[in-house]
């Protein structure tokens, strides 16, 4: 068996933000077109008033300052609230594809390393943009990238999902250079018009490279330690939209084919799951919670990361847990990558840190790593 390093990441951060006065001006604008149009309705009692949002809701929600996008005018156009992506032709290089190339370009660069030392690539996010060829393979092609690829979906748990097949490739010898993307382009299956969740994501893509620790030839390497993954099912987040849909008669637009979450019940039951996950992992290493320097987090709601870090350590500081969600909301399985990415170098040598994500399934991943 090998020893496995991480020895790059990289980030793709779209062109465009949105901040939340931005994001609530174009939802209470439609917010009125929508009640003045079924005016009459909601006289009888037929239908419910939408209610407006505002910012203070949404930091206090979540903690969500603004969110980066592939496309912007789409979303604030109160007549659609969608983004909208030109149409591509089978011989273009598809758009999932072109970030995870950008951020994957990072990452080969800080590991030292160009597309062709690449033997497998793991393409995993929440949706795919399509069902095949793999998008895996597309991005293998385009990196000039040898070995074989596929692709992955464990919702925002996706990135360390595919860390530990990564991992357990290079230890058994089957792969010496690996690299995981994950492109999330969550702007197009978000429900930008429902108060409870249009604030709640963003676009990006993060890059990692898992290499077998004695061909390495990065200056910075993180010895992956361990890997724990679980999942236990629940309805409490979920998406209809698939290739079934036509076959049920289904209408597409329908509020079941796109982004739905019971936030409540997510939060009290994800928090004591993601806690006790990382606390069982922590312990099959011999380590203590309190032995960890820095834990990098999914990003999904600021209260969910400060309750996860104070059952383990008692307190939650920005040092131990850092935040990147004011900035660039709910990435989905990017978010505890990108607080990785941006948060580990000024940690030392011999400094111990868990990835960790948790969301839809329900379903959580961690990864604890040292810095060497």
């Amino acid at each position: 068996m090998h020893s496995a390093v991480l020895t790059g990441t990289g980030l793709y951060q779209p062109p465009f933000t949105i901040t939340n006065a931005e994001l609530v001006q174009a939802f209470n604008r439609y917010v009125d077109l929508h009640n003045a149009r079924h005016a009459d309705a909601i006289a009888r009692g037929e239908q419910q008033a939408l209610q407006h949002s505002s910012v203070e809701f949404i930091e206090k929600a979540s903690g969500i300052q603004q969110r980066f996008v592939l496309e912007k005018s789409g979303i604030l156009d109160p007549e659609r609230m969608y983004p909208h992506y030109p149409q591509r032709g089978d011989d273009e290089l598809s758009l999932m594809a072109e970030i995870a190339v950008a951020a994957a370009q990072q990452a080969l660069a800080q590991a030292g390393r160009t597309g062709a030392d690449v033997d497998m690539v793991l393409c995993a996010a929440s949706n795919m943009q399509r069902a095949y060829p793999a998008m895996a393979v597309e991005i293998q092609q385009a990196l000039g990238a040898g070995g074989y690829g596929f692709d992955m979906n464990v919702a925002c748990s996706s990135a360390t999902f595919a860390l530990e097949q990564a991992v357990n490739a290079v230890r058994s010898g089957s792969s010496r250079c690996v690299l995981v993307v994950n492109p999330e382009i969550t702007s197009a299956h978000q429900e930008w018009r429902d108060r409870d969740c249009h604030f709640i994501f963003g676009d990006v893509c993060t890059a990692i490279l898992i290499e077998r620790a004695d061909t390495a030839v990065a200056a910075e390497r993180w010895e992956v330690l361990g890997t724990r993954l679980a999942t236990q099912f629940s309805n409490n987040i979920r998406n209809n939209f698939g290739f079934m849909n036509r076959c049920e008669d289904a209408d597409p637009q329908a509020r079941d084919k796109t982004f739905r979450q019971e936030g409540r019940k997510v939060f009290k039951e994800v928090v004591p799951i993601a806690a006790a996950h990382i606390e069982g992992h922590l312990a099959q290493l011999a380590l203590q919670p309190d032995q960890v320097r820095r834990f990098w987090l999914h990003q999904a709601n600021e209260g969910m990361n400060q309750l996860v870090i104070k059952k383990l350590v008692g307190t939650a500081t920005a040092d131990r847990a850092p935040l990147i969600l004011d900035t660039f909301a709910n990435t989905a399985s990017a978010g505890s990558i990108i607080a990785f990415h941006q948060h580990r170098s000024d940690l030392q040598a011999g400094d111990v840190g868990v990835i960790c994500s948790f969301g839809a399934g329900y379903s959580v991943g961690s990864v604890a790593v040292r810095k060497l």
